[in-house]
């Protein structure tokens, strides 16, 4: 069976390909936008810290033989204690400062973790074993669907949505929104807006560790691996419109399944589609589609 003159099989296959990348887009452009929107710091360090969580699982199996499911909770944890160490030590001097700082300092970071990784494990990828319970896949008919890929797209779009809601419809959420507009005021209240600050600021980057151990069974473990993707996250939190969650959780499966179906009918602009969609975006809406024009 055929639609568009493309055999189903192949169309199905590189739709979900695309869900998969769009999946990983939209955990990464949502810590970047819930970094960006509470804190407004454009974290270049972002996809270092995507595979820092990747190697973290890779170590925890092969050092003490903590699988997968150990790994989706002991490295988020982990880089998120190292973002709020990061935060505290460094970021939190520059918050006066205008956003370059911060754009350059977080891009310092990602050099020295990427040259950190890349001399001790070299350029090339390192495998990571999938978890036994998410081997195989079902046949659906028009399409083969392998457990883990289901998986990654399911609990992204968990993820995703909890923290929307966590954020949008919640006090907690009201408490971070203010205090990124009146800190003095929230801080009346009782609450330690400092510590709230920190505390956002390692979710936001536990988010991208998340995200790099689901890679890791797909993609390998490199230490380019987040150096690959950043460039393209950033353009899905722009097109979304930067600090917009709901924005980035939309635009990084859309454009997953864009550039999906772009590797299936003009596979040449696959690589540039969303950059073009960047521009053009930017030209009618300079905000982002879900942004608040100023």
């Amino acid at each position: 069976m055929e639609i568009f003159g493309i055999p189903t099989a192949a169309l199905f296959g590189q739709l979900l390909i695309g869900l998969i990348n769009g999946s990983f887009y939209a955990l990464l452009s949502l810590g970047l936008a819930v970094i960006f929107g509470l804190l407004n710091i454009i974290n270049f360090a972002h996809g270092a810290l995507y595979m820092t969580g990747a190697f973290i699982a890779y170590l925890l199996l092969n050092k003490l033989g903590l699988g997968y499911w150990w790994a989706l909770i002991i490295s988020p944890i982990a880089v998120g204690a190292l973002g709020a160490l990061l935060e505290r030590t460094m970021l939190s001097r520059l918050y006066k400062l205008d956003h370059l700082y911060g754009l350059l300092l977080t891009f310092g970071i990602a050099l020295i973790i990427q040259g950190l990784f890349r001399n001790e494990y070299g350029s090339s990828g390192q495998p990571y074993s999938m978890p036994p319970q998410l081997t195989g896949g079902t046949n659906l008919g028009f399409m083969f669907l392998p457990n883990y890929r289901a998986w990654v797209v399911v609990a992204s779009l968990v993820v995703c949505l909890t923290t929307w809601f966590v954020i949008e419809r919640t006090k907690l959420g009201s408490y971070l929104r203010a205090a990124t507009e009146n800190p003095s005021l929230v801080q009346a209240f009782g609450i330690n807006v400092p510590r709230m600050i920190t505390l956002t600021f390692a979710f936001g980057v536990g988010l991208a560790a998340f995200a790099g151990v689901m890679a890791a069974p797909i993609y390998q473990v490199s230490p380019q691996m987040g150096a690959d993707l950043i460039i393209v996250v950033f353009a899905v939190v722009v097109i979304g419109g930067m600090g917009s969650i709901m924005g980035s959780i939309v635009t990084g499966f859309g454009l997953g399944l864009i550039e999906g179906l772009t590797k299936v009918f003009y596979p040449e602009a696959s690589n540039t589609v969303i950059f073009v969609i960047m521009a053009i975006v930017l030209l009618i809406r300079p905000a982002g589609l879900f942004g608040t024009q100023k």
